[in-house]
């Protein structure tokens, strides 16, 4: 799993079976300025750059896997591969996840699924998120399931049981984007911005972004964020604390809106963003007659990869792992591409 937010590869070795899981070992291995570099500036290369980013990327990742595999040893049958996402913009029909699977394949000799997204866009739907199967089948003792990663997402069942699900805003995306405007990679524990103090025009101007009237299903990229988001930033660093104080509330907002008039009385959140001690305080003083439930280190930082796990089960096994109820597709699907060959 590769996030927009680049803070690294999560690798998760999983057994999965129709019961549940258990998570055998994870591991996150940062990227290097290299890399971070070349992901995070991608979509302006030529095509010619991409398609061979595309490729290396996936001889990267392939040998990222053996890596993880030589230090945590086990049988494997499969690698379910998320990729890192370039471009989405299912509006036209178009998202794009790099990290070639078939080159994944070659290097670590097991079948690879890879390309979750493309079917469900195929299909009219959004693409995203796909976690909330996932949510049902594996979380599904919570109300609902919040992620704060570099876009903040939550999932929910309506009255009738339908798993609906949105991505809500941006979270660590923008808030490491002021954080490295203030010279550090990210803010530890939100300090910045308890620090800093909320600036009510440029807050309103946020709230005021159209993609919050926009009825479901709806997803977020990273070009919107470039588009719609950063423009509203401050290049100045002599502002940032004050534009993370005033992110954190904006996060905090969207999401208790998002939630709030769902009957959600339990509530687990996970990714980067649940280590941001000022956001979860504010989020709780939002959402004030809501349990929200902080699991371990392993779930926080590897749920998304082990439903990632989940989605390539499903895959092999030719079950549905998108649901669109979710993303609008026109019907359920069954998505990604298979490379390689299954071992003897």
């Amino acid at each position: 799993m590769s996030g927009t937010s680049l803070d690294g590869l999560d690798v998760a070795y999983c057994e999965i079976d129709d019961h549940g899981f258990q998570l055998l070992a994870a591991e996150t291995y940062s990227y290097s300025d290299d890399w971070t570099h070349i992901l995070s500036t991608l979509e302006r290369a030529s095509a010619f750059e991409y398609a061979l980013i595309n490729v290396k990327l996936g001889h990267y990742l392939g040998q990222m896997v053996n890596r993880f595999r030589r230090e945590h040893p086990g049988p494997c049958d499969a690698i379910a591969s998320h990729g890192h996402t370039i471009f989405h913009q299912p509006s036209i029909r178009f998202t794009a996840q790099i990290g070639d699977g078939d080159a994944i394949a070659a290097e670590t000799g097991l079948p690879v699924i890879f390309n979750f997204r493309s079917l469900d866009v195929a299909l009219g739907g959004q693409g995203a998120p796909l976690v909330p199967i996932g949510d049902r089948l594996l979380f599904g003792q919570y109300d609902a399931c919040l992620n704060l990663g570099g876009i903040s997402n939550v999932s929910y069942n309506d009255p009738d049981g339908t798993r609906i699900a949105l991505d809500i805003c941006p979270c660590n995306m923008a808030l490491n984007h002021l954080a490295r405007l203030a010279g550090k990679p990210f803010d530890n524990n939100g300090q910045m911005a308890r620090g800093g103090k909320c600036n009510d025009d440029l807050l309103a101007r946020m709230d005021a972004l159209d993609y919050y009237r926009k009825p479901l299903p709806k997803s977020l990229g990273k070009e919107w964020f470039l588009s719609q988001f950063l423009p509203l930033l401050s290049a100045d660093p002599a502002h940032a604390k004050d534009q993370l104080r005033t992110t954190v509330e904006h996060i905090a907002r969207q999401i208790s809106w998002a939630i709030k008039g769902h009957s959600i009385s339990t509530l687990l959140v996970t990714g980067g963003g649940t280590k941001n001690k000022f956001l979860m305080a504010r989020l709780q003083s939002l959402l004030p007659g809501c349990k929200i439930t902080i699991p371990d280190d392993d779930i926080i930082d590897y749920k998304e990869a082990i439903v990632f796990a989940l989605l390539g089960y499903l895959r092999l096994n030719q079950q549905n792992n998108c649901l669109s109820s979710v993303t609008g597709a026109r019907c359920d699907n069954c998505g990604g591409d298979i490379a390689g060959l299954p071992q003897a």
